[in-house]
């Protein structure tokens, strides 16, 4: 099938006569797991959730392997379409908009969704809202960006930035204004939509949390030191250089270390200022980690530090709140609404390391004053359940195709009536029958 040949105009009404209750959901992201990232992690928590809840869910990504390939991950179907490592980064992988259009045409067709959710607007996103807005399947669209993502994987001179900030927003909101309904995970985060032109309405819908996986859990420590976790993408606009000088100027007698877990363009160099500081033997860089580590990592560290400059919400925050940690975060973007100064943690103005080392040192020398902290972050993670952030999203599909009745959950489900698999696939099995 061709670009020509797509279809005009979709009703899911007409195809599925349970629409309403079941639903089949195209969700569509740049980033999905295996990648370690707070926008990976919420699109999986997204799907899977909402397969969970009965739902058919098909998610479309990049390629891991080069070609594509169709898996089953988690209850989910998984598409990855043809993509191509790139050199510039160690996980951004290059899937072409018309390579990723010819690929999805078919496969939309298939499906027939009753919804595509993307969650950003770049190559394979951008062709999904392409074929979504000409099929007429209702579009909801998501934000995770800010330009300052995209400075962490292109080198754009520093004179350039207002300038090229200024088209990343544009092209951004050209997209996103495609959509029949747009959501960011903060009020921040709307408002910062709003500021760069957005005309149209958007809902602020947290990204949630699943509180239920922290609670109960073994908390394994280390009794001789105290350890200060952050966990993210290792690139530029992470600031995580600030937490390695901050280290030094900490008291040595209170032994903190740092426990750094992630990857990204700038842990060679981050690496080489650990060692420039003297202190790579109190900072521990493990790169990607499992799941159940990750969840060791939160539960066993003493607090968290966040000191990115760009993000919408913070999701590697969200679950150190969930495991009962205090909180030290720049005062930027929407990292305000979750460290809350003198209750859960600290802010500090981005860039003054040392007021971040002041105040690592004022949480690592009263230990009972951390703890109630963590116990205030618990308190106001409370309100970010996954189960509420499903139930929204729920009834925004169900807005967006005309129908205010929210999706009813179904406790008996028939997975996947279909598996339609991507056309360079269909071709090779069509071989592979053919020599049988």
């Amino acid at each position: 099938m061709t670009w020509s040949q797509v279809p005009d105009r979709h009703d899911p009404r007409a195809e599925h006569p349970t629409a309403g209750t079941r639903l089949r959901i195209v969700i569509g992201a740049e980033t999905f797991p295996p990648d370690v990232n707070g926008a990976a992690r919420f699109t999986h928590r997204l799907a899977t959730g909402l397969a969970a809840r009965g739902h058919q869910v098909h998610v479309v990504a990049p390629s891991q392997k080069g070609k594509a390939y169709t898996e089953d991950m988690d209850g989910l179907i998984v598409h990855r379409v043809r993509a191509y490592r790139t050199g510039f980064h160690p996980t951004f992988r290059l899937a072409t908009p018309w390579q990723s259009r010819r690929a999805l045409a078919p496969l939309l067709a298939e499906i027939k969704p009753d919804v595509v959710h993307v969650q950003s607007h770049f190559l394979v996103t951008r062709a999904l809202i392409g074929l979504a807005t000409r099929m007429g399947i209702p579009l909801v669209a998501t934000n995770h960006f800010m330009p300052e993502n995209l400075f962490g994987h292109v080198h754009v001179p520093g004179w350039l930035r207002n300038s090229a900030s200024k088209l990343a927003w544009w092209d951004l909101i050209r997209q996103f204004s495609r959509s029949r309904m747009i959501t960011a995970p903060t009020p921040r985060a709307v408002q910062l939509l709003t500021d760069n032109g957005l005309t149209k309405p958007a809902m602020a819908i947290s990204c949630g949390i699943d509180l239920e996986r922290y609670r109960g859990r073994k908390v394994i420590t280390d009794p001789t030191a105290r350890t200060v976790l952050f966990v993210g993408r290792l690139d530029e606009e992470k600031h995580v250089h600030e937490l390695l000088r901050a280290l030094p100027l900490i008291p040595a007698e209170l032994n903190v270390r740092a426990d750094i877990v992630g990857d990204g363009s700038l842990k060679g160099a981050l690496e080489a200022l650990a060692d420039q500081l003297g202190i790579r033997d109190r900072v521990r860089f493990r790169g990607f980690v499992s799941e159940e580590e990750l969840l060791d990592a939160y539960t066993g560290c003493d607090a968290f530090c966040m000191p990115g400059i760009a993000e919408l919400q913070s999701l590697a925050t969200m679950e150190a709140m969930a495991a009962g940690k205090p909180v030290v975060a720049a005062d930027a973007m929407a990292l305000p609404h979750l460290a809350r100064p003198g209750r859960n943690g600290w802010l500090f103005p981005p860039g003054n390391v040392p007021t971040l080392a002041a105040r690592l040192t004022q949480l690592f020398s009263d230990d009972a004053e951390r703890e109630r902290m963590g116990k205030e972050s618990l308190e106001i993670i409370s309100k970010h359940g996954v189960d509420s952030t499903l139930a929204t999203f729920e009834q925004v599909y169900a807005d967006v195709m005309g129908d205010k009745q929210r999706p009813t959950r179904l406790a008996d489900r028939n997975r996947a009536e279909v598996e339609p698999r991507l056309p360079e696939q269909q071709a090779e099995r069509a071989v592979r029958e053919r020599s049988a």
